[in-house]
């Protein structure tokens, strides 16, 4: 008769989501359970010198990642504290799609960032790490195979759209539709803001969602101005930087200011509305960063009803919801700095960019319909 597994303990689930150490600590400390047979115990001086060192998006991850292993384990009548490498090799088949599951195919990228973070769990909980064994080094390795490990990316939202000359008319899913797209009371004003800032700067979501009014200077003699950035993804040491404010921006904040009446804190607020789509108030906290990605998508939608997207079908217009998000306008603008002859080290220091692979693959869709086969294909096919 088979070995039955010990149940998860009571009050072993992980709690709600959020970043602070305390409830970090207490989701480790979950994992070993009151019913665990490898007595594990705390590394506390590991879990202290994590907390410190990671940013608070890596502990909200870490913290996301880790509830999911929980609900694995809990739909298995598996003890966390308890499972094994054949329990992880199983749900990296589950999540790569290789195995029938309710679970959603995950990227090779996503499953490789659970693993980390639950190993890094296991090891903190000074317990024996299952993801390290080599059935769990195959499994990855097949995932991998399976998957392939190219990651998506986010469908870029360029200033006029898939162009190859600057100078082109707009055409498309593009930055100046969008802003065109924004109404003209405060919820418009504080879009058409936050549009031309994230194109600006090529600013991260969590970036512009920080951004107080004390973090603007100028406009200067010319209009523009100067955004100060505290802290961003690749700043772990909070060095900050400075990025550049054009005066149509300037002048799109100093609406939406005025408009808002926002003096000081948040500059980029919630705006709410009555179900017929008035305006009932302006909140005073900033936005959340999940709202940028749903922000763009409305403005799409408000666009294509509007007629500005050209002769795009409804598919069309779908397909772009589905690919689109907060990282859009950033791809975007890397796109637009390639195709103005930008070079690298000059795009990868204006944006706070630090790896060139990131940047080079956003650039890589441009390249091939403007480099060199393309320009030879194009040269014969007209022959």
């Amino acid at each position: 008769m088979p070995k039955q597994r010990p149940r998860p303990a009571t009050g072993s689930a992980i709690v709600p989501l959020s970043a602070a150490p305390a409830d970090l600590v207490a989701d480790v400390r979950s994992l070993i359970g009151s019913g665990a047979i490898s007595g594990g115990r705390i590394d506390e001086a590991l879990l202290e010198a994590a907390m410190r060192g990671w940013s608070v998006n890596t502990r909200r991850a870490f913290r996301s990642d880790l509830g999911l292993w929980g609900q694995w384990c809990h739909s298995r009548r598996i003890a966390p504290g308890s499972a094994e490498p054949a329990d992880v090799a199983a749900w990296i088949r589950a999540l790569a799609g290789i195995d029938p599951s309710d679970l959603k195919t995950r990227a090779m990228a996503t499953i490789e960032r659970y693993l980390v973070h639950v190993g890094w769990a296991y090891r903190m909980a000074g317990l024996t790490d299952p993801t390290a064994d080599p059935l769990v080094r195959f499994e990855r390795k097949a995932a991998r195979n399976h998957l392939g490990v190219r990651q998506r990316q986010a469908r870029a939202i360029r200033f006029k759209g898939d162009i190859a000359d600057l100078d082109s008319p707009a055409s498309g899913v593009c930055l100046a539709h969008l802003l065109k797209a924004c109404r003209r009371d405060e919820l418009g004003l504080r879009d058409a803001a936050m549009l031309r800032i994230a194109y600006d700067t090529a600013a991260r979501r969590s970036e512009l969602v920080a951004i107080d009014v004390g973090h603007i200077e100028g406009p200067d003699s010319e209009g523009a101005g100067l955004l100060h950035i505290p802290s961003s993804k690749t700043d772990r040491k909070q060095v900050g930087a400075e990025a550049y404010l054009s005066p149509a921006t300037m002048a799109a904040i100093a609406r939406w200011r005025d408009v808002g009446r926002v003096d000081k804190g948040p500059l980029l607020r919630r705006v709410t509305t009555h179900f017929d789509g008035s305006i009932d108030s302006i909140g005073t906290e900033r936005l959340h960063p999940n709202s940028i990605t749903l922000i763009y998508k409305r403005l799409i939608r408000r666009a294509w009803e509007k007629g500005l997207l050209g002769e795009m079908s409804e598919t069309e217009r779908d397909r772009w919801l589905t690919a689109v998000s907060s990282h859009s306008i950033r791809v975007g603008v890397a796109q637009d700095n390639f195709a103005a002859g930008e070079d690298l080290p000059a795009i990868m220091q204006a944006y706070r960019w630090r790896d060139a692979r990131t940047v080079l693959r956003y650039g890589s869709k441009l390249a091939a319909k403007s480099g060199a086969s393309a320009r030879l294909a194009k040269r014969f096919s007209e022959q």
